[in-house]
C-alpha cells in the first residue's frame, strides 16, 4: 500500500485503523523523494526531520477514529505558499532566502487536519508561467516523459502527485496553474470558486484571480483537501462567507439527467487530434452514464487569452512593486543610491518571464494607455463572465479538454511567449469569472502522454463538477496508471 496505487484516503484509513504507522507512510514518501526526484526536481526543499517529527506525534494520538480526515497523509505545498519556519521562495532569487514567520491559513488548516507536510514544491517565478522552466532554480520534468514540461506553474506539485512522491499537493491557479500540470501530468486538480479559500498567505500574483487549489491521485483526494482548506478566513479580505458543504458526505455517484455544455465552435480550432479524440470518448462515457450533451456558445471566448493577459500582468505589476530590495528579500551589492538599489536590485533578482510581465502591466496601467486597454480588458472580463453565466444558466457544467495539446517539450516553447500562453486557452475563463473549475484524467495519447477532461461549474457549486468528475473517474480509472521508470524505494 506504501507505493503505487496508495491514496490519501487509503493511507489515511489504513493508519485509523492501525495497519500502518504514521512513521512508516513518511518514511516511505521521504525515501520516494530520495529514490525520484533526482531528475523529475519537483521538490525545492524536503523537510524530513519535521516530518518524521509531526508522524511520531500522530502515532501517539490516543483517539484514532476522531482525527482529522488527513491525519498520516504527506502532502506537499508549492513554493508560493507561506510555511512558517521553512523557507518560501515562490521559484524567485528575489525571496530565495526568505523563511516565513507564519503559516498560510490553508497551512495551518492543514496541519490541524492531521497532513504531514513534507515539503515545497517547484513553480514558474512567482507563478507567472505553463511550463515550470521559469523557475529560478531549475525546471521540473514530466514523470510520464522526462524531456517533456509537466506544466505550470505549480509544476512541482502536479509531478510530485503523479510520481506518487505524495498523493496529494496544493498549487495555486491564476490562469490554469493547477488545472493545465494537473491535465499535462494526468491527476486531478481543482480551482475552487473566487473567495472559497483563503488567500492568506499566498505570494500574489494577480489578486482578482488567484485562487489556492489541491490535486490528487483521485477525484476523492482532491476533494478531501479541499474541504479541510475551505471557508471563511477573517484574515483574507476576499474570502467569502457562503458555507462549505459536506462534498464526500453528500456524494451522489447517479449523473442520469445531468446537462453538459460543450462549446463545439471553439473546440474546431487548434485542439490536436488525439487530444480530441480522448475528448470526445470522454463524453461518450458521461453520455451512457445517462449525461445530456448540449451544444453551446461562447462567444467571447477568443478573447479570454489577450483579456487575462492584460489584466493579470496589470495586477503583477503592482503586486510585484513591493520587491525593492528595501525591507526583505534579495537586495543587489554595491549599490550607491535608493533608484540604483531599486533599479539593480528587480534586474538581478527577477527572470525574464516576470520581467516581462511587469513591464507589460506597466505599459497597460500607463496615462493613456489605462483606458484604452486595462479598462477595456475589465468590460470584456465581463462579457466573457456573462457569456458562461448564460450557458450555465442552460447546462450544469462545460466540459472542453483542460489543454489543446499534450505535453509539449521542456525548451519548445521558451522562446515563444505567445505559443506558450496559448496552453491556457481553455483554462483562464474560469478565473475570469471566478468560477470553479476541475481537470480530471481522461486517457493517454499515442507517445502515453495524459490528457485532461476540464469541467467548469456554476459559482460555489464545486459539489456538481466533483460528481461528475467522480463519475467519469468511476468509469475510466486511469489515475491506476503509472508512469515509467519510477522507483518504489
Amino acid at each position: 500500500m506504501l507505493a503505487g496505487h496508495a491514496t490519501a484516503t487509503d493511507l489515511h484509513a489504513a493508519w485509523v485503523r492501525g495497519d500502518l504507522r504514521a512513521t512508516e507512510i513518511a518514511e516511505a514518501a521521504i525515501a520516494r523523494v530520495s529514490a525520484n526526484d533526482g531528475d523529475l526536481h519537483a521538490f525545492l526543499a524536503v523537510d524530513a526531520e519535521r516530518t518524521l517529527n509531526r508522524a511520531r506525534e500522530l502515532d501517539r494520538t490516543p483517539d484514532r477514529q476522531s482525527a482529522g480526515p488527513l491525519a498520516a497523509v504527506p502532502i506537499a505545498i508549492k513554493d508560493n505558499i507561506c510555511t512558517a519556519g521553512l523557507p518560501t521562495t515562490a521559484g524567485s532569487r528575489v525571496l530565495e532566502s526568505f523563511v516565513p514567520p507564519y503559516d498560510a491559513t490553508v497551512v495551518q488548516r492543514l496541519v490541524e487536519a492531521g497532513a504531514m507536510i513534507l515539503g515545497k514544491t517547484n513553480c514558474d517565478e512567482f507563478a507567472m508561467g505553463s511550463s515550470t522552466e521559469h523557475s529560478a532554480f531549475g525546471a521540473t520534468r514530466n514523470p510520464w516523459d522526462r524531456d517533456r514540461t509537466p506544466g505550470g506553474s505549480s509544476g512541482g506539485s502536479a509531478a510530485a502527485v503523479a510520481a506518487r512522491l505524495v498523493p496529494v499537493a496544493l498549487g495555486s491557479d491564476t490562469g490554469g496553474s493547477v488545472r493545465q500540470p494537473a491535465g499535462l501530468c494526468g491527476v486531478v486538480g481543482i480551482k475552487p470558486t473566487y473567495g472559497r479559500v483563503s488567500r492568506y498567505g499566498l505570494i500574489a500574483f494577480a489578486s482578482s484571480l488567484d485562487q489556492i487549489g489541491p490535486m490528487g491521485l483521485t477525484v476523492a483526494d482532491a476533494a478531501t483537501v479541499l474541504q479541510v482548506v475551505s471557508g471563511h478566513d477573517a484574515r483574507d479580505a476576499t474570502s467569502s462567507r457562503e458555507s462549505v458543504p459536506d462534498w464526500l458526505g453528500a456524494w451522489r455517484p447517479d449523473v442520469r439527467g445531468t446537462r453538459l455544455g460543450i462549446p463545439m465552435r471553439w473546440l474546431d480550432r487548434g485542439v490536436d487530434a488525439l487530444v480530441r479524440a480522448r475528448f470526445d470518448e470522454a463524453l461518450d462515457v458521461l453520455r451512457a452514464l445517462g449525461c445530456e450533451i448540449v451544444e453551446i456558445e461562447l462567444p467571447h471566448a477568443d478573447l479570454a487569452i489577450p483579456v487575462y493577459y492584460l489584466i493579470a500582468t496589470a495586477e503583477a505589476s503592482s503586486n510585484l512593486a513591493r520587491y525593492d530590495g528595501v525591507r526583505y528579500g534579495y537586495r543587489a551589492a554595491g549599490v550607491t543610491t535608493l533608484a540604483d538599489m531599486y533599479e539593480r536590485t528587480r534586474e538581478h533578482g527577477f527572470g525574464a518571464e516576470v520581467k516581462r510581465r511587469i513591464m507589460l502591466g506597466t505599459f497597460v496601467l500607463s496615462a493613456g494607455y489605462y483606458e484604452q486597454w486595462y479598462v477595456k480588458a475589465q468590460q470584456v472580463r465581463t462579457l466573457i463572465t456573462r457569456d458562461l453565466e448564460t450557458a450555465l444558466a442552460r447546462v450544469d457544467a462545460v466540459l472542453t479538454p483542460t489543454s489543446p495539446t499534450t505535453a509539449f517539450p521542456l525548451g519548445a516553447r521558451i522562446q515563444d511567449p505567445l505559443s506558450m500562453y496559448v496552453s491556457d486557452v481553455f483554462t483562464v475563463g474560469a478565473p475570469l469569472a471566478g468560477l470553479p473549475a476541475l481537470s480530471v484524467p481522461c486517457g493517454f495519447d499515442d507517445r502515453s502522454l495524459p490528457v485532461g477532461l476540464h469541467v467548469t461549474g456554476r459559482r460555489f457549486d464545486e459539489a456538481t463538477i466533483l460528481r461528475i468528475a467522480a463519475a467519469y473517474e468511476r468509469e475510466q480509472p486511469w489515475w491506476t496508471q503509472l508512469p515509467p521508470g519510477l522507483s518504489s524505494s
